[in-house]
Protein backbone atom coordinates (compact mmCIF):
# COMPACT_ATOMS: atom_id res chain seq x y z
CA UNK A 1 0.00 0.00 0.00
CA UNK A 2 2.91 2.38 0.64
CA UNK A 3 4.22 1.83 -2.88
CA UNK A 4 0.70 2.38 -4.23
CA UNK A 5 0.38 5.69 -2.38
CA UNK A 6 3.85 6.94 -3.42
CA UNK A 7 3.39 6.41 -7.15
CA UNK A 8 -0.18 7.77 -7.08
CA UNK A 9 0.92 11.01 -5.40
CA UNK A 10 3.87 11.25 -7.80
CA UNK A 11 1.44 10.86 -10.70
CA UNK A 12 -0.68 13.72 -9.32
CA UNK A 13 2.30 16.08 -9.26
CA UNK A 14 3.50 14.83 -12.65
CA UNK A 15 0.11 15.59 -14.19
CA UNK A 16 0.18 19.07 -12.64
CA UNK A 17 3.60 19.96 -14.09
CA UNK A 18 2.98 18.24 -17.41
CA UNK A 19 -0.25 20.16 -18.00
CA UNK A 20 1.53 23.49 -17.67
CA UNK A 21 4.60 22.93 -19.80
CA UNK A 22 5.51 19.23 -20.03
CA UNK A 23 8.15 17.44 -18.02
CA UNK A 24 5.90 15.23 -15.92
CA UNK A 25 8.17 12.29 -16.60
CA UNK A 26 10.85 14.10 -14.63
CA UNK A 27 8.73 13.37 -11.53
CA UNK A 28 6.92 10.12 -12.25
CA UNK A 29 9.63 8.00 -13.91
CA UNK A 30 12.19 8.44 -11.09
CA UNK A 31 9.41 7.78 -8.55
CA UNK A 32 8.57 4.49 -10.26
CA UNK A 33 12.21 3.41 -10.48
CA UNK A 34 12.92 4.22 -6.83
CA UNK A 35 9.72 2.52 -5.63
CA UNK A 36 10.21 -0.62 -7.72
CA UNK A 37 14.00 -0.95 -8.13
CA UNK A 38 13.87 -4.60 -9.17
CA UNK A 39 11.16 -4.21 -11.83
CA UNK A 40 11.91 -4.38 -15.55
CA UNK A 41 12.49 -0.85 -16.93
CA UNK A 42 10.11 -1.49 -19.84
CA UNK A 43 7.31 -2.28 -17.38
CA UNK A 44 7.90 0.93 -15.45
CA UNK A 45 8.00 3.00 -18.64
CA UNK A 46 4.82 1.29 -19.85
CA UNK A 47 3.05 1.95 -16.56
CA UNK A 48 4.17 5.58 -16.73
CA UNK A 49 2.67 5.94 -20.21
CA UNK A 50 -0.51 4.19 -19.08
CA UNK A 51 -1.04 7.00 -16.59
CA UNK A 52 0.45 9.97 -18.45
CA UNK A 53 -1.57 9.58 -21.65
CA UNK A 54 -4.79 10.34 -19.75
CA UNK A 55 -3.36 13.50 -18.21
CA UNK A 56 -2.12 14.88 -21.53
CA UNK A 57 -5.40 14.02 -23.25
CA UNK A 58 -7.40 15.72 -20.50
CA UNK A 59 -5.17 18.81 -20.66
CA UNK A 60 -5.69 18.95 -24.44
CA UNK A 61 -9.48 19.00 -23.98
CA UNK A 62 -9.28 21.69 -21.30
CA UNK A 63 -6.99 23.93 -23.34
CA UNK A 64 -9.10 23.48 -26.47
CA UNK A 65 -12.09 24.98 -24.66
CA UNK A 66 -10.26 28.20 -23.79
CA UNK A 67 -7.35 28.59 -26.21
CA UNK A 68 -7.35 28.89 -30.00
CA UNK A 69 -6.15 25.57 -31.44
CA UNK A 70 -5.09 25.58 -35.09
CA UNK A 71 -6.56 22.18 -35.89
CA UNK A 72 -5.64 22.36 -39.58
CA UNK A 73 -1.98 22.32 -38.54
CA UNK A 74 -2.15 20.35 -35.31
CA UNK A 75 -4.07 17.30 -36.52
CA UNK A 76 -1.50 16.38 -39.21
CA UNK A 77 1.25 17.27 -36.73
CA UNK A 78 -0.26 14.84 -34.20
CA UNK A 79 -0.38 12.09 -36.82
CA UNK A 80 3.26 12.81 -37.71
CA UNK A 81 4.18 12.72 -34.01
CA UNK A 82 2.50 9.33 -33.61
CA UNK A 83 4.36 7.93 -36.65
CA UNK A 84 7.64 9.45 -35.47
CA UNK A 85 7.23 7.98 -31.99
CA UNK A 86 6.59 4.51 -33.41
CA UNK A 87 9.68 4.80 -35.64
CA UNK A 88 11.75 5.99 -32.70
CA UNK A 89 10.58 3.11 -30.54
CA UNK A 90 11.57 0.67 -33.30
CA UNK A 91 14.95 2.38 -33.82
CA UNK A 92 15.89 2.09 -30.14
CA UNK A 93 15.64 -1.68 -30.50
CA UNK A 94 18.53 -1.67 -32.98
CA UNK A 95 20.53 1.50 -32.14
CA UNK A 96 21.50 2.36 -28.52
CA UNK A 97 20.76 5.98 -27.51
CA UNK A 98 24.03 6.52 -25.60
CA UNK A 99 25.31 9.30 -27.85
CA UNK A 100 22.07 11.24 -27.45
CA UNK A 101 22.21 10.71 -23.69
CA UNK A 102 25.51 12.61 -23.57
CA UNK A 103 24.36 15.38 -25.91
CA UNK A 104 20.94 16.01 -24.35
CA UNK A 105 22.05 18.17 -21.36
CA UNK A 106 23.98 20.43 -23.76
CA UNK A 107 21.00 20.72 -26.11
CA UNK A 108 18.73 21.61 -23.20
CA UNK A 109 21.25 24.14 -21.94
CA UNK A 110 21.17 25.78 -25.36
CA UNK A 111 17.37 25.96 -25.21
CA UNK A 112 17.50 27.50 -21.73
CA UNK A 113 20.13 30.11 -22.63
CA UNK A 114 18.35 31.04 -25.87
CA UNK A 115 15.04 31.52 -24.05
CA UNK A 116 16.68 33.62 -21.34
CA UNK A 117 18.52 35.75 -23.92
CA UNK A 118 15.36 36.40 -25.95
CA UNK A 119 13.32 38.21 -23.31
CA UNK A 120 10.31 38.63 -25.59
CA UNK A 121 10.35 35.09 -26.94
CA UNK A 122 6.92 33.53 -26.61
CA UNK A 123 5.26 36.55 -25.03
CA UNK A 124 3.21 37.43 -28.12
CA UNK A 125 1.11 35.09 -30.26
CA UNK A 126 2.10 36.17 -33.80
CA UNK A 127 1.80 33.09 -36.10
CA UNK A 128 3.88 34.26 -39.08
CA UNK A 129 2.84 31.17 -41.06
CA UNK A 130 -0.66 30.17 -42.06
CA UNK A 131 -2.35 27.40 -43.99
CA UNK A 132 -0.17 24.72 -45.56
CA UNK A 133 3.09 26.31 -44.47
CA UNK A 134 2.05 26.18 -40.82
CA UNK A 135 0.81 22.61 -41.20
CA UNK A 136 4.08 21.45 -42.81
CA UNK A 137 6.25 23.06 -40.13
CA UNK A 138 4.05 21.73 -37.33
CA UNK A 139 4.16 18.25 -38.89
CA UNK A 140 7.96 18.40 -39.16
CA UNK A 141 8.12 19.30 -35.45
CA UNK A 142 5.75 16.43 -34.67
CA UNK A 143 7.75 13.90 -36.69
CA UNK A 144 11.18 14.87 -35.32
CA UNK A 145 10.23 15.26 -31.66
CA UNK A 146 7.89 12.28 -31.88
CA UNK A 147 10.84 10.20 -33.09
CA UNK A 148 12.91 11.54 -30.21
CA UNK A 149 10.18 10.63 -27.73
CA UNK A 150 10.04 7.06 -29.00
CA UNK A 151 13.82 6.77 -29.15
CA UNK A 152 14.78 8.40 -25.86
CA UNK A 153 12.14 10.67 -24.34
CA UNK A 154 13.20 13.10 -21.57
CA UNK A 155 12.01 16.67 -22.20
CA UNK A 156 9.66 15.84 -25.09
CA UNK A 157 6.96 18.27 -23.95
CA UNK A 158 9.49 21.05 -23.42
CA UNK A 159 10.94 20.53 -26.91
CA UNK A 160 7.46 20.71 -28.42
CA UNK A 161 6.76 23.96 -26.56
CA UNK A 162 10.09 25.55 -27.49
CA UNK A 163 9.80 24.72 -31.20
CA UNK A 164 6.20 25.93 -31.43
CA UNK A 165 7.34 29.20 -29.88
CA UNK A 166 10.53 29.55 -31.91
CA UNK A 167 9.41 28.28 -35.33
CA UNK A 168 5.68 29.03 -35.41
CA UNK A 169 5.56 32.24 -33.38
CA UNK A 170 3.18 30.92 -30.73
CA UNK A 171 3.17 32.40 -27.25
CA UNK A 172 3.97 30.00 -24.41
CA UNK A 173 0.33 29.41 -23.51
CA UNK A 174 -0.71 28.49 -27.07
CA UNK A 175 2.47 26.46 -27.53
CA UNK A 176 1.80 24.48 -24.36
CA UNK A 177 -1.80 23.82 -25.42
CA UNK A 178 -0.66 22.63 -28.85
CA UNK A 179 2.11 20.50 -27.36
CA UNK A 180 -0.42 18.58 -25.29
CA UNK A 181 -2.14 17.22 -28.39
CA UNK A 182 1.14 16.06 -29.92
CA UNK A 183 2.35 14.62 -26.63
CA UNK A 184 -0.90 12.65 -26.36
CA UNK A 185 -0.19 11.15 -29.78
CA UNK A 186 3.38 10.15 -28.85
CA UNK A 187 2.19 8.69 -25.56
CA UNK A 188 -0.44 6.63 -27.40
CA UNK A 189 2.14 5.25 -29.82
CA UNK A 190 4.48 4.26 -27.00
CA UNK A 191 1.64 2.85 -24.89
CA UNK A 192 0.46 0.70 -27.77
CA UNK A 193 3.91 -0.85 -28.03
CA UNK A 194 4.15 -1.46 -24.29
CA UNK A 195 0.66 -3.03 -24.20
CA UNK A 196 1.55 -5.33 -27.09
CA UNK A 197 4.63 -6.48 -25.17
CA UNK A 198 2.71 -6.86 -21.88
CA UNK A 199 4.70 -4.12 -20.12
CA UNK A 200 1.93 -2.28 -18.21
CA UNK A 201 0.96 -2.80 -14.58
CA UNK A 202 -2.71 -1.92 -14.95
CA UNK A 203 -3.51 -2.19 -11.24
CA UNK A 204 -1.12 0.71 -10.66
CA UNK A 205 -1.72 2.51 -13.97
CA UNK A 206 -5.47 2.98 -13.43
CA UNK A 207 -5.08 4.71 -10.05
CA UNK A 208 -2.13 6.71 -11.34
CA UNK A 209 -4.18 7.79 -14.36
CA UNK A 210 -6.95 9.18 -12.12
CA UNK A 211 -4.36 11.09 -10.09
CA UNK A 212 -2.64 12.30 -13.25
CA UNK A 213 -5.90 13.70 -14.62
CA UNK A 214 -6.58 15.47 -11.30
CA UNK A 215 -3.13 17.05 -11.40
CA UNK A 216 -3.64 17.94 -15.05
CA UNK A 217 -6.88 19.74 -14.21
CA UNK A 218 -5.15 21.86 -11.57
CA UNK A 219 -2.16 22.64 -13.79
CA UNK A 220 -4.32 23.59 -16.77
CA UNK A 221 -6.46 25.92 -14.66
CA UNK A 222 -3.37 27.68 -13.30
CA UNK A 223 -1.87 28.09 -16.78
CA UNK A 224 -5.12 29.50 -18.19
CA UNK A 225 -5.56 31.81 -15.21
CA UNK A 226 -2.04 33.27 -15.16
CA UNK A 227 -1.25 33.13 -18.88
CA UNK A 228 1.90 33.22 -20.97
CA UNK A 229 4.28 34.76 -18.42
CA UNK A 230 3.48 32.04 -15.89
CA UNK A 231 3.93 29.25 -18.44
CA UNK A 232 7.24 30.76 -19.57
CA UNK A 233 8.51 30.80 -15.97
CA UNK A 234 7.52 27.17 -15.38
CA UNK A 235 9.14 26.25 -18.72
CA UNK A 236 12.47 27.72 -17.56
CA UNK A 237 12.24 25.87 -14.24
CA UNK A 238 11.44 22.54 -15.90
CA UNK A 239 14.20 22.87 -18.49
CA UNK A 240 16.66 23.76 -15.72
CA UNK A 241 15.61 20.67 -13.77
CA UNK A 242 15.93 18.54 -16.91
CA UNK A 243 19.48 19.82 -17.45
CA UNK A 244 20.45 18.78 -13.93
CA UNK A 245 18.73 15.39 -14.20
CA UNK A 246 19.99 14.45 -17.66
CA UNK A 247 23.46 15.82 -16.91
CA UNK A 248 23.69 13.68 -13.80
CA UNK A 249 22.46 10.61 -15.68
CA UNK A 250 24.89 11.15 -18.55
CA UNK A 251 28.10 12.09 -16.73
CA UNK A 252 27.93 11.35 -12.99
CA UNK A 253 25.72 8.30 -12.50
CA UNK A 254 27.66 5.10 -11.99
Amino acid sequence: MIEFAVVTVASLFAGFVDAIVGGGGLILVPALFSTFPSAAPATLFGTNKGAAVWGTAWATVQYARRVEMVWSALVPAAVAALVGSALGAWTVTVVPPEGLRKALPLILLGVLLYTLAKKDLGREHTRPFRGRAEAWIASAIGLVIGFYDGFFGPGTGSFFVFLFVRLLGYDFLHASASAKLLNTATNLAALGLFIAKGHVWWHYAVAMAVANVAGSLLGTRLALKHGTGFVRGVFLLVVGALILKTGYDAFLRT
